[in-house]
């Protein structure tokens, strides 16, 4: 049964890529409503998709229950990012009733003003030495190409998924440090603008914090981490790590059948 929030937010998708794990945002996606659904940016991936046409059909299932959840009345607002920068030139636009723009202003349940933004316009990579952002694309992809690889054996002792890519990032000082910059310098900027809190995407790093006066969100993204952002009908922010969610789900189920599989009866030793 689908569970019906307020708001969802959703970005880093990266739907058009390998490493994209879209049959798991497609079964979150089924199990969630919403009156709100904001797209973060990056939904889809366009300069992976230059490179080669990669779409197989659990991406094209989840661009069906976005197109479907607009249908039936969720409002869905759609920022690009920089990976899908192509749709910055329809702001204003509706594509199957979905919404483009190029920032939000949302209000919580409780009152609380966030900006809502992909956030790529404060990575100074990004929004300056673009070739260099391309470059280090190709790096993580290669990242992204080796932790199925590396997984498929993993399985052997641990169904539990381990993105190498996140491991070698958070291994880097230097990543760490432009993670914190990042979140500083959002932050700041939102508090500035006199917003309450800002919620982004683009690092592929969730959190759900306060820094200062500002409360610091991201989404995080569906490649490396499958999470999301939803707030309830009241009001609270709350960070779904959905495939670690489902993980424990299947886990349970497991331990169930066992529970309940017929024990082997040992066969008696015959008295002689």
């Amino acid at each position: 049964m689908a569970v019906t929030d307020r708001t969802i937010f959703l970005s880093d998708i990266h739907l058009g890529t390998r490493g994209c794990q879209a049959a798991l945002l497609a079964d979150f996606l089924e199990r969630h409503e919403c009156d709100t659904l904001y797209l973060v940016g990056d939904i889809f991936d366009g300069w992976r998709l230059r490179r080669g046409w990669h779409w197989p059909p659990d991406h094209n299932k989840v661009v069906e229950l976005l197109l479907e959840k607009s249908r039936k009345g969720t409002r869905v607002v759609f920022i690009p990012g920089n990976h899908d920068e192509v749709m910055r030139g329809y702001f204003g636009m509706h594509f199957g009733g979905i919404e483009v723009v190029p920032h939000a202003d949302f209000i919580s349940a409780k009152g609380e003003r966030f900006l809502v933004t992909h956030g790529d316009e404060f990575d100074a990579v990004v929004a300056n030495a673009k070739w260099l952002a391309h470059l280090g694309d190709r790096a993580y992809a290669m990242l992204i190409w080796l932790n199925p690889r590396i997984n498929a054996v993993r399985r052997l002792w641990s169904p539990r998924y381990w993105s190498l890519s996140k491991w070698a990032k958070h291994q880097v000082k230097h990543a760490v440090n432009f993670i914190s910059k990042y979140e500083d310098v959002l932050s700041e900027d939102a508090r500035q603008r006199g917003y309450d809190g800002v919620i982004c995407g683009h690092i592929h790093h969730a959190a759900l914090r306060t820094i200062g006066d500002i409360r610091y969100v991201n989404t995080g993204d569906w490649v490396e981490s499958c999470t999301a952002i939803v707030e309830s009908q009241d009001g609270d922010l709350r960070l779904v790590d959905w495939e670690a969610r489902r993980n424990r789900h299947r886990l349970v189920q497991r331990r169930a059948r066992r529970a309940n599989a017929p024990r082997r009866q040992t066969p008696q030793t015959e008295q002689i």
